[in-house]
């Protein structure tokens, strides 16, 4: 039966495919036999609708018109462009589907992660070739989004690659062990070897303090990792001293990153990045979460530990333009900091929480 075409105001328009005998394309995900076409780039193929569907979401609409002139090559444009601009051209795509995966993988949206990566991959190793090291952070973020889908035996097929890979490259960066062994120490967390798992958590805060630095926030998430294990072994005095090393550090470091966005907005200078990308306060707010709950949840409650981690929340979401949640988790911090008679966090907490205020009533005029 000939498939239909469907048109969507979320795809491109999708033609039956019309070849010569002896012709074949493949679908773009699944590499079985296409019968339609994308009307766009008229240079993707797909075995059905569901497909096109889904490499859509995923990453075509990002990259579709990037893909003609690598797809569309002929002997005049070879000639015209070379090799060395073609290869140029993928690797700008390599870039963009790392990005869009990276950002699906922080929303949450594993299905739409699976395109973006799987065509990472396969860009990646037609520039630099099957078995390179250039190929690890691909594996790792198809590893990430099949992680999150509980497709737990596709995560090991994909890590072992990842694994043989930096193995056979001596010159591998501290950078890609890092993410490796961190990657590996989740997987191994999800099936319940929780020695292996915190062997390669070991390893990891090894690999990222080499690489960034024994005091980077980096190494520190590693740290957070181990905990989170230490806890599901019921080791909670291991768990719970760890915990309150990463929330120190984090609360250094925000404690730094507030300051510098207080006098970035008192100076009207609207320049200045914003705190973290989608994907890191993602990552940190689940952390900073995690280890709150953790806490509050401890029959012996650490006031000064929970007033810590709130303050912490509270100036994330405060630089991130979130003043709701900001007033939440200040206030919890603030509850917490009073419990504790001239504790040093009551005045920063109650000065965080009037700008706040402050911040609101500007952006809010009237609304009293």
């Amino acid at each position: 039966m000939e498939a239909k075409p469907r048109v969507s105001g979320t795809t491109s328009k999708i033609f039956p495919l019309a070849l010569p005998k002896g012709t074949e394309k493949l679908c773009e995900l699944c590499q079985r036999a296409a019968h339609l076409q994308c009307a766009k780039c008229c240079v993707t193929f797909y075995c059905d609708a569901e497909h096109q569907q889904a490499d859509w979401v995923g990453i075509h609409e990002r990259i579709c018109q990037l893909l003609v002139p690598i797809r569309k090559q002929t002997l005049f444009s070879l000639k015209q462009a070379g090799r060395i601009e073609i290869q140029h051209k993928k690797g700008e795509l390599i870039d963009i589907c790392r990005e869009v995966a990276e950002n699906k993988l922080s929303e949450g949206k594993y299905h739409e992660v699976l395109p973006a990566a799987q065509f990472c991959l396969r860009c990646s190793m037609d520039v630099h070739g099957p078995n390179t090291v250039q190929n690890v952070p691909a594996y790792l973020l198809l590893a990430e989004a099949n992680m999150g889908l509980g497709n737990l035996a596709q995560v090991t097929e994909l890590l072992s690659q990842a694994e043989w890979v930096v193995l056979k490259s001596p010159e591998c960066g501290h950078a890609v062990h890092h993410r490796l062994h961190r990657s590996l120490g989740r997987l191994h967390t999800a099936t319940g070897n929780l020695e292996a798992a915190l062997l390669h958590f070991a390893n990891d805060i090894y690999y990222a303090s080499e690489e960034y630095g024994l005091d980077s926030t980096v190494t520190y998430v590693g740290y957070f990792l181990m905990a989170g294990v230490f806890a599901k072994q019921g080791t909670m005095p291991t768990a719970r001293s760890l915990y309150s090393e990463v929330a120190r550090k984090w609360h250094n470091h925000q404690t730094k990153l507030l300051e510098t966005h207080i006098q970035n907005v008192q100076n009207h200078d609207l320049s200045f990045e914003p705190s973290y990308g989608n994907a890191q306060q993602v990552e940190v707010d689940e952390m900073l979460k995690t280890m709150l709950e953790f806490e509050q949840n401890n029959p012996n409650k650490d006031s000064a530990q929970i007033a810590l981690v709130a303050h912490c929340l509270a100036m994330m979401w405060f630089m991130e333009g979130d003043y709701l949640k900001a007033l939440g988790s200040g206030s919890t911090a603030l509850q917490a900091s009073q419990l504790i008679p001239n504790h040093d966090l009551t005045e920063p907490i109650q000065g965080l929480l009037q700008l706040v205020q402050s911040m609101q009533t500007e952006s809010h005029p009237g609304s009293d």
